[in-house]
């Protein structure tokens, strides 16, 4: 097994203080009921930014995570930030993250990768260490999603929440760190999930806001069985370039879309749910922000601790997926 190169030094995390369960759905017209939710998705609530932007939430996280890894803002040479829902589409989140962090000597950039963006952010950044050009990187999944749900389609606005994860990464002079990656994507799919309008080829106009279609659109069937084919694949693929089994890692944290695909997931994999991180009941679908937001969970309650396997795996829009293994 190769030496790590850069390992995780601290995690942080930050969701909004507003709570929404699935009884408030009828609060804002929808029929929907919580044994429906809970039966499709496994989702009971979400948090949901009313006051907070995307930089606060970032920032929240960032500063936790650099609190535990005993680093200065100042002392980070890069901060790579994966997110689907930015506070503005120029400049980029990255450098309002900076701004707010006041990170003055960072390199700042995003990464668009939806739900698999911290897995992408943080091969990145350790792909940066490797070559020499960091030593000390700070890793963001961030999302704002009820910013651009619909809150009239059932089939998505029960799915996603809002909050931000962070992580730490610094040169690895141990055996502990990441052990492997593995990234792939499909662009032929991307119309299957996406914004259609919004961007620079349907810029915002009145027939965009009257046919809604700045919000996320998705077709859940195919989504969800390319998403069970492509985290299987990324969890094979990464156990194998690590040279481990399901049998050695002691936690494996999905990307937190849908209990049912998580579920699958493990049984590929073979891992079973009881070493299996879920917390998709608590916070939904935070796209990039939901594997970061679970990790610092599961490190802060003390799941999993130092010189533990932990597999994280990813799927979304774009179709992207790709996992990693660490050792923390």
């Amino acid at each position: 097994m190769k030496r790590p190169i850069a390992y995780f030094a601290g995690t942080g995390r930050m969701v909004p203080s507003t709570v929404f369960t699935n009884f408030d759905f009828a609060k804002v017209g929808i029929e929907t009921t919580d044994e429906w939710i809970v039966e499709r998705t496994g989702i009971k609530q979400r948090h949901i930014a009313k006051t907070e932007s995307a930089t606060d939430l970032a920032a929240g996280a960032s500063i936790k995570a650099m609190e535990r890894a005993g680093v200065q803002p100042g002392e980070l040479d890069i901060i790579v930030l994966g997110t689907a829902s930015p506070d503005r589409l120029l400049p980029s989140a990255a450098v309002d993250l900076q701004a707010a962090l006041g990170a003055g000597r960072a390199a700042a950039f995003d990464v668009g990768a939806a739900c698999s963006g911290f897995i992408y952010s943080a091969t990145v950044a350790e792909s940066m260490i490797a070559m020499g050009n960091a030593d000390t990187a700070l890793v963001v999944g961030v999302e704002k999603l009820s910013a651009i749900t619909d809150w009239t389609d059932r089939s998505t606005c029960v799915l996603f929440g809002d909050g931000a994860g962070a992580a730490v990464l610094k040169r690895s002079k141990h055996h502990k760190g990441i052990i492997s990656t593995f990234l792939r994507s499909d662009g032929t799919l991307g119309d299957l999930l996406c914004r259609p309008s919004g961007g620079a080829a349907r810029p915002f106009s009145q027939d965009v806001l009257d046919d809604r279609s700045q919000y996320i659109k998705m077709n859940g069937r195919e989504v969800f069985k390319n998403a069970v084919r492509s985290m299987s694949e990324a969890a094979t693929r990464a156990l194998d370039s690590a040279k481990l089994t399901g049998a050695d890692i002691d936690l494996m944290i999905p990307h937190q879309a849908n209990i049912r695909i998580i579920e699958a997931t493990a049984k590929h994999a073979n891992i079973p749910m009881d070493k299996v991180y879920v917390n998709v009941d608590r916070f939904g679908n935070t796209s990039a922000a939901s594997i970061p937001i679970a990790l610092d969970e599961a490190i802060e309650n003390g799941v999993v601790g130092e010189g533990a396997n932990v597999l994280l795996v990813a799927f979304g829009a774009g179709f992207t997926w790709g996992s990693m293994v660490i050792r923390l």
